[in-house]
């Protein structure tokens, strides 16, 4: 399912003109990202797909057809549609919003069942939560809800309009990375706006950024956007601390050095310094300091969070974080989730340096 804005323009009775020439394609099958300050017609332009605001000039097809060929209401049905605050009936079971859309487009009571309710366990909520009503569950749940209400009716095209921006940022990590699981796994094609850059960057494989004035600034993929801004408005928007960033996006070879860990309980001298403490499958747990004071066993209350972990293989920005992040300054890396060595932030850089990176 492939998107294509051709020259369009919405230009409102006042003279705004919210979009003004926009022509970019939306590639089949990814999570492509609508980000920009207030105002740039990011929001607009993802209402025109559904024909929720129609374009004054221009044109905008799906799978080579012009959606203004098709009749709105029917337009609207077949494409998922997620909007902030989930936007669910307070008067339905959760079950009965998400068989709404297969209900509209005529399935049986029996089809849109099976179908909310396989969506509903997509999205991770369990059968009890379907006979609840949307006030009985917390805002993340909801917002649960209104991903499964879109995804019931099997739609190729998903639109999302800042769906995680009323939610906590715990939360929406949460939801982001299922948004993400459950775009890989049924390869949908996903249209989401933001103004968050970050969010853009973590989910998108291609982000459009706009400008004021409803103009398209660049379209490219994470990776690009931040080695290679269009201009200085993409540069600024994106952050002074893009290249940092742009380390999500580099594949490093850093080779971990050997650790050894301790067990709870176990008796560790004083002087040591920083003791990294694992349990028995070799999970790390935590680190103890033992630069001075007194030695002994090591106890559960002694324990230092030890920052992120790296996953053999990860990007040089996972590396390098999980390094600056351990209260040792070494950071752990693990491989199914068991130690394998650690790593300190000169080693990233010198791993970035060789393959011609930049520490930036």
């Amino acid at each position: 399912m492939m998107i294509r804005f051709e020259s369009v323009t919405k230009r409102y009775p006042d003279g705004t003109t919210a979009v003004d020439d926009l022509s970019l394609e939306v590639p089949r099958g990814g999570i492509t990202v609508f980000v920009g300050p207030s105002g740039c017609g990011k929001t607009t332009s993802l209402r025109m797909i559904n024909r929720m605001v129609e374009p004054t000039e221009g044109r905008i097809l799906i799978n080579d057809e012009d959606v203004a060929d098709r009749k709105p209401a029917r337009l609207r049905r077949s494409i998922g549609y997620v909007i902030q605050h989930a936007g669910l009936f307070p008067h339905r079971t959760v079950l009965a919003n998400v068989m709404t859309v297969p209900t509209l487009i005529g399935w049986d009571k029996g089809r849109a069942r099976t179908a909310a309710m396989e969506a509903i366990e997509k999205v991770g909520l369990t059968a009890d939560q379907a006979s609840r009503y949307p006030a009985q569950l917390s805002g993340g749940q909801q917002q649960r809800v209104g991903v499964a209400r879109a995804l019931a009716s099997d739609p190729e095209v998903v639109l999302m309009d800042e769906p995680f921006s009323a939610v906590d940022p715990l939360v929406r990590t949460d939801l982001q990375n299922e948004v993400r699981r459950l775009q890989r796994e049924l390869g949908i094609t996903v249209v989401l706006v933001t103004h968050d850059i970050d969010e853009a960057i973590s989910l998108g494989d291609h982000v459009a950024v706009m400008r004021q004035g409803g103009h398209l600034a660049q379209l490219a993929s994470p990776g690009e956007l931040l080695t290679e801004p269009a201009d200085d408005f993409v540069a600024s928007f994106v952050g002074k601390d893009r290249g940092y960033r742009k380390l999500g996006f580099t594949t490093t070879q850093v080779e971990s050095d050997p650790e050894e860990t301790v067990a709870l309980g176990e008796d560790v001298a004083a002087g040591r310094g920083w003791v990294l403490v694992a349990d028995e499958d070799g999970q790390p747990l935590g680190w103890v300091d033992r630069r001075s004071g007194p030695g002994g066993a090591v106890r559960e209350e002694e324990l230092h969070r030890m920052g992120s972990l790296a996953e053999v293989g990860d990007s040089a920005r996972v590396f390098l974080d999980a390094a600056l992040s351990a209260p040792s300054g070494r950071g752990v890396v693990v491989e199914d989730g068991r130690v394998v060595g650690t790593v300190v932030p000169e080693r990233v850089l010198e791993a970035i340096r060789a393959q011609g990176g930049s520490a930036a």
